[in-house]
């Protein structure tokens, strides 16, 4: 049924645009709306996966003199889709310090594989620790180890149903200098890149792009003349350097570079950065890296 399921969701949807962060879709059927409820989220369809964004609207975060909205770079989510005959979920939670050692330990006893532990971004007030994982099982199975995970965090569940406010962002400006559309909610847009065309392996089976490896860029409006980006870009490794030249002469900044799954095939680098400038500026920077990463 599982399987039926996301069959169908994979026919149905073929754009890696990243849903929003209060986005409030329209009931999926079973299992999908029960995972909803476990997880106290509505789920979004993206090419053949179902994914759960829970915002860390608790916590107010600063990267110099910007004040971080959740949707730029507070989201803890879960993914759901199908590797081979199995259902999987992968994700990333958000955690402060105090939250890191707790977060680790219930993921060991849920029998969750934790992936990767680190940074996102630079400089930020509080300091945030990503944690990326996997699990297999039942999609209800996994949506309520997954809840007992988020719940040693001050994510706030279940999450608040909140109206699309009016874009505040040149979005003709900002799709067309990349080439491609995205979603936008009042001060933030969201675009999305596959730059693996030949997809990944993991333990034998592909994983759908979606799950692991789409490249998110987030852009959130400061002023009227001023934007912040951040996101990543998720290239095998013969890439990276192209991608991070590009991105000192478009003077973004890099501020992590790391793995977030294990033993995957090929390797992939996920090259995390900070751009911080006029809108027009920031996507003539951010169009260089894109297409260094093609």
């Amino acid at each position: 049924m599982v399987r039926t399921l996301i069959g169908l969701l994979l026919s149905a949807s073929i754009t890696f645009a990243p849903p929003d962060a209060h986005a409030q879709s329209a009931p999926l059927g079973a299992p999908w709306d029960s995972v909803g409820r476990v997880l106290g989220a509505n789920g979004a369809a993206n090419a053949g996966t179902v994914r759960y964004n829970i915002p860390r609207v608790d916590l107010r975060l600063r990267v110099g003199d910007v004040a971080v909205a959740p949707a730029l770079a507070l989201i803890t989510w879960a993914a759901f889709g199908v590797m081979g005959t199995d259902t999987v979920v992968m994700g990333d939670v958000v955690t402060v310090w105090a939250e890191l050692g707790t977060v680790l330990h219930e993921f060991a006893d849920n029998g969750i594989e934790v992936m990767a532990v680190h940074n996102h971004l630079a400089g930020e007030v509080p300091r945030l620790t990503y944690v990326h994982y996997m699990g297999r099982g039942s999609a209800v199975a996994l949506a309520a180890k997954v809840r007992n995970v988020i719940a040693r965090t001050g994510a706030p569940m279940p999450v608040a149903a909140r109206p699309p406010a009016p874009a505040t962002i040149d979005t003709a400006l900002l799709f067309g200098e990349l080439g491609v559309s995205g979603r936008v909610n009042g001060d933030v847009a969201q675009l999305s890149f596959n730059f693996v065309p030949g997809g990944v392996i993991l333990g034998g089976q592909p994983v759908p792009a979606p799950l692991a490896y789409a490249s998110p860029i987030n852009v959130q409006r400061v002023t009227a003349r001023r934007v912040v980006a951040t996101g990543d870009f998720t290239v095998p490794g013969a890439k990276v350097n192209g991608v991070l030249a590009a991105l000192a002469r478009a003077g973004i900044t890099a501020t992590a570079m790391h793995s977030h799954m294990v033993n995957e095939e090929p390797t992939l680098y996920y090259i995390h950065f900070w751009a911080d400038g006029t809108l027009r500026d920031v996507a003539r920077g951010l169009r260089l890296v894109v297409d260094a990463a093609r």
